[in-house]
């Protein structure tokens, strides 16, 4: 029978001990964790990109709700724990949830510290900790203003460029005479004040804080000691953390300035694990991630009876502000015992020194350049004797023995061991053997299976050499495939940019992205095109001349150079009016082929382009549409005739299909579109291999999702199980928005399924409520402008001259 193993707190270190633990013996405990926060685990290394607006909360989940439902791991979320009973071994939440344990892990991690000026408890004033910090300062920089940052450590400078980038004017202030005083040298952080200041971001060093001043009731500025006053409208303070350990110590466990553990992360009480920030070992208490994680792995093993030990880290830092590279690691104070090597580029503004004891790296502070830093790092760990190597070794690893080695050599000489992944701690070994085993072949894949660069993502160059020296030939880093040639900025790239730069224009977009080629190509314009369509719904104005020629004319051009003409039929349904309308335009304009097409709609070949506007504005007497068969969106909606006509149908559903596709139509969309709904499981429409289809059941509706049937051949996967007709809209509008918001051009739903984690979309759609809601408010707020029939445009006169012969030739009769 398993032990109970209970867990208060759910952060990284938690989330990563389970994964060991799970790893080894998945039913050697029965889990269950109470969350003081109300949502599952994510990676809060990624906030600083959620606040700048580069990624969202749904991008830096660790593990959603899917994972611990498949690990039948018990999670109370928004339960703060308020009581811990040693004696009868239960633990207790605010809401009166018990649960008892044969083992008990505290992984309540820390708390910020506020400074104890006066007006630190205004309306106003916050903190940098967790998801609620970020979503309160976003809310806050809605309205704009100064902002000012107290603390110029690695959380401050995070949250100020964050800040700077949701468009609030920034004021860092730091009471040490250089920023990040711990992790850097002075050299390096004059430099990085320099680049925080040219990112238009005010830094004050020495500037001690005397007092948070009011302004009808809130944060209105902060005053100086020296008497300087700045007016502002929210205070972040960033200054330092505090281990939690108040829970620890109401129930007589052993804590000084943490939760005292020893090697195998025990405390004064044998059944009772301390773990993460709130954990004190050996003295120290670690805020880096690694640390942790290398406790979590120690603690895993010893809940199994393993008998590893943990005897402490040394520990490195990145800063996660994009374009700003820094690394630091170890001790890097001058003393009389120890050496520097120094390297100084300023024109390229690098920046490196060594510091070396008894031949032996011992600390290491980078900036500008920071590729190295692993490959310092693991020397530093493992104390490596470097005296043979110390007329190159600033220069780095690929320069050793006098001549530039191959990046592939590069990373082929690390050692199994070398870590790979700061953030996730991950090393070498670990993603050669899952890419080996589990036939990885992208860098994709190697981040939804081991999360190596799937945090700040600057160790993505390293993976992809171990992709490329594991597979050889074979591999095809398209994950970092650039939009065209005009530019070497991959898709992600450019999307984030467009949203977190605010760029709503291609000139823009061109400009701020650095582009190779003055305006663009074929290529990469329909490409930008669509993503400030998707991304500025009302404020973007659709660029005609980036569009292929079938989207111009809305007409599909065939091989002989006319033109085919597609009417939207709604869920494949007609009627005599507009068979008629059909065939009297068939016979008006001499159209030579009329055919059925795959989606239950009537094509019209042959069709003359001077032609087009007439034969559209017949079309359009009797309510025919643009049936969009030439579209990036969507194309059809396929039904069944379901319970009004079946024997066998189960759900209305012509209706539905014919609800989904009026209220759809028109929405631009990565690539085309196609749905399907059928009324039972005999499955008569084929929803089972489209884009979106939806099969009726007697228990309601099965959204199914991510299925192709052109080129590639898969069927679909489940979404999850409805109820009703107005949930089935909801899930499926949510659905095809985040395809929206996250595919990249012209890729199709499943190829972005399998990129994005159908367990992650499944998730993210079914179990995220709030979410849902908000991509199907910013679905129907976008339809407003979509919406509108292209070919009703045209023939009131909008670009007309398309359809204007350039000249009209004809041949002189033979004499």
């Amino acid at each position: 029978m398993s032990k109970k193993l209970v867990i208060v707190g759910n952060g990284m270190a938690p989330g990563r001990m389970l994964e060991y633990l799970f790893e080894a013996d998945r039913d050697a405990y029965e889990v269950t964790i109470f969350n003081a926060e109300p949502r599952v685990n994510y990676n809060r290394l990624m906030l600083s990109p959620v606040l700048s607006g580069e990624k969202s909360y749904e991008d830096i989940i660790t593990h959603g709700d899917a994972w611990y439902a498949e690990h039948n791991v018990t999670l109370h979320k928004g339960a703060k724990v308020t009581k811990i009973d040693r004696d009868a071994k239960t633990v207790t939440s605010e809401a009166g949830i018990t649960a008892s344990y044969d083992k008990l892990v505290i992984a309540t991690g820390s708390s910020p510290f506020i400074i104890p000026i006066p007006g630190h408890n205004l309306n106003g004033v916050m903190v940098y900790r967790d998801l609620d910090d970020v979503e309160g300062m976003l809310n806050a920089a809605k309205g704009g203003g100064r902002a000012i940052v107290i603390g110029g450590g690695l959380l401050g400078l995070e949250a100020a460029a964050g800040l700077k980038e949701q468009g609030m004017d920034v004021t860092v202030l730091h009471l040490m005479p250089t920023l990040m005083e711990r992790q850097m040298d002075e050299a390096s952080g004059h430099l990085l004040k320099q680049a925080i200041q040219a990112r238009g971001i005010d830094v004050l060093t020495e500037a001690n804080s005397k007092a948070i001043i009011e302004k009808d009731g809130r944060v209105g500025g902060i005053e100086l000691e020296d008497g300087t006053v700045i007016e502002a409208s929210i205070v972040v303070m960033a200054v330092g953390i505090r281990p939690a350990m108040g829970l620890a110590k109401e129930i007589g466990i052993e804590c000084n300035r943490g939760v005292l553990v020893d090697d195998q992360m025990v405390t004064s009480d044998p059944d009772v694990y301390a773990l993460g920030e709130c954990a004190e070992h050996r003295g120290l208490c670690y805020g880096l991630v690694a640390p942790l994680y290398e406790m979590g792995k120690v603690l895993a093993d010893h809940l199994l009876q393993g008998n590893t030990e943990y005897h402490g880290s040394v520990t490195a830092t990145k800063l996660k502000v994009t374009g700003i590279d820094l690394y630091s690691a170890g001790d890097f104070a001058e003393g009389e015992d120890r050496e520097e090597i120094v390297l100084r580029d300023a024109t390229a503004g690098v920046y490196k020194r060594l510091v070396l004891k008894d031949e032996k790296i011992i600390g290491a502070v980078l900036y500008g350049e920071t590729a190295d830093g692993p490959w310092f790092f693991d020397m530093l760990k493992k104390g490596t004797d470097v005296s043979e190597m110390r007329e190159t070794l600033i220069f780095g690893q690929a320069f050793q023995g006098g001549a530039p080695l191959d990046p592939m050599e590069a990373v082929a000489a690390l050692p199994d061991d070398a870590e790979i992944c700061g953030c996730n701690g991950i090393c070498k070994s670990t993603i050669t053997n899952s890419i080996t085993e589990l036939g990885l072949t992208s860098l994709d894949e190697v981040r939804a299976h081991t999360k190596a660069s799937a945090s700040c993502g600057t160790c993505s160059n390293l993976v992809g050499n171990l992709l490329q020296l594991t597979l050889g030939d074979s591999y095809n880093p398209d994950a970092v495939t650039p939009v065209c040639g005009c530019t070497d900025h991959g898709h992600e790239v450019v999307r984030q940019a467009i949203k977190q730069k605010r760029l709503k224009t291609i000139p823009e977009v061109l400009q701020a992205l650095e582009w190779k080629s003055s305006t663009g190509c074929a290529k990469c314009r329909p490409a930008l095109n669509y993503y400030l369509v998707a991304e500025w719904p009302g404020e973007y104005e659709d660029d005609y001349q980036s569009r292929f020629i079938n989207e111009r004319v809305h007409a599909n051009i065939q091989k002989d150079g006319t033109y085919s003409v597609v009417p939207r039929m709604w869920g494949g349904v007609t009627n005599a009016a507009e068979l008629r309308a059909i065939a009297d335009v068939v016979d008006k304009f001499d159209i030579p082929s009329v055919k059925m097409t795959g989606g239950q709609r009537i094509d019209l070949l042959g069709i003359q382009k001077e032609d087009l506007l007439g034969v559209w504005e017949d079309l359009g007497k009797v309510g025919f549409v643009s049936g969009q068969a030439y579209a990036k969106g969507l194309r059809t909606v396929k039904t069944c005739v379901g319970s009004d006509w079946c024997r066998f149908g189960t759900q209305d559903s012509t209706g539905l299909g014919i609800k989904i596709e009026k209220f759809t139509w028109g929405a631009w969309t990565p690539a085309k579109l196609k749905l399907a709904v059928s009324g039972c499981p005999r499955n008569c429409s084929e929803a089972t291999c489209k884009d979106i289809g939806i099969i009726c059941v007697q228990a309601g509706y099965e959204i199914h999702f991510g299925g192709a049937a052109g080129l590639d051949i898969k069927g679909t996967e489940v979404l999850g199980l409805v109820e009703t007709e107005e949930a089935v809209m909801e899930h499926v509008v949510a659905l095809i928005q985040l395809y929206r918001e996250e595919g990249h051009y012209l890729e199709r739903i499943y190829k972005w399924c399998k990129r994005r984690g159908f367990d992650t979309i499944r998730t993210l759609i079914m179990e995220d409520g709030d979410l849902r809601k908000a991509l199907y408010e910013r679905f129907v707020y976008s339809q407003k402008f979509a919406q509108v029939d292209p070919w009703s445009e045209r023939v009131s006169g909008k670009d007309k001259h398309e359809f204007n012969p350039m000249a009209v030739l004809e041949r002189e009769a033979a004499e």
